[in-house]
This record gives C-alpha cells, structure tokens and sequence, in this order.
C-alpha cells in the first residue's frame, strides 16, 4: 500500500445552494419581523399617550416622568412607522416615532419658550413603551418566531 489517501467530496455545488438559500429565508424573516415588531412598538407608544387626557386649556398636566396628557390627539396621531430599511445582509432598521414638533421635547424634557422661560419636564412615552416590549419578551418573540419558520423552510 502506498500511504497516499484522499477524500473526496461531493455535494458541495450543492451545500453552498442550500447555504444561501437560508441566508435569503432568513434575511427576509429578520425583515418581516422588523416590520411587525415596528407595528407592535408604535401601538405601544400610542397606549402610552392614552393614559391619561383633559380638556384644551385646562392646567392639568400629567406628572413629570408620566407620558403626556392626551389633550388634541396631535402627538398620538403624529406617531409613525418609516421602513424597514435594510443594514446589510440580514440587518434590518425601523424608525417609529412622532412627527409632531414638540414630540421630543415631551419625550426627554428640555427648555422652551422665548428666550428659554420656560422649562418642560421629561413625559417619556417611547421610552416607556420600547422598555415595557422588551421586558415582556415581545420583541424577541416575534424574530424567534420569524426565524423558526424561515429555517423549518429548508
């Protein structure tokens, strides 16, 4: 015998098929889930600007660190979804939030008014609405879920 071994391997062509064909399962899975994870958030969000309301003009403002008071409806109304867009190969993001002008000084607090007179306390209401997904599992739920039927695929 001469020690000269060898291996040979078939199949490849079509490993390296299937192989890809996963990536692109998977790739669009991660896009739905992104897509409906944003859905699921800016509902969340609108929750949050419907905890507590009063009539224009009325000084009753919700408590700082609570969301704001839903008063016109303009700021819940305002919360939107743009995208998915993606990242590259199975990254994907996803903007949600207000369109209103006052949105962000609502959300983080801040100073306002002619020459800074007047200064608004944070009324978080993204915040709050991301974190309270995240810590029901809500979010993971919907990509292991997306995932799991992408790859059960192949």
């Amino acid at each position: 015998m001469s020690g000269h071994g060898g291996v040979q391997v078939v199949g490849l062509a079509q490993l390296f098929a299937a192989f890809e064909g996963m990536a692109t399962s998977l790739n669009y899975a991660t896009r739905i889930a992104t897509v409906q994870a944003s859905h699921l958030l800016e509902r969340e969000i609108k929750q949050q600007l419907s905890t507590s309301s009063h009539k224009k003009g009325t000084p009753t403002p919700s408590a700082p660190g609570d969301p704001p008071s839903l008063i016109t409806g303009t700021l819940r109304r305002s919360i939107s979804v743009k995208g998915p867009h993606p990242l590259g190969l199975g990254r994907w993001e996803a903007q949600i939030g207000p369109t209103a002008v006052y949105g962000r000084i609502q959300e983080l607090g801040g100073v306002t008014g002619r020459g800074g007179a007047t200064e608004l306390p944070a009324r978080p209401y993204v915040k709050p609405a991301f974190e309270k997904l995240a810590a029901t599992g809500a979010l993971t739920r919907l990509y292991h879920s997306a995932w799991r039927t992408a790859l059960a695929r192949h």
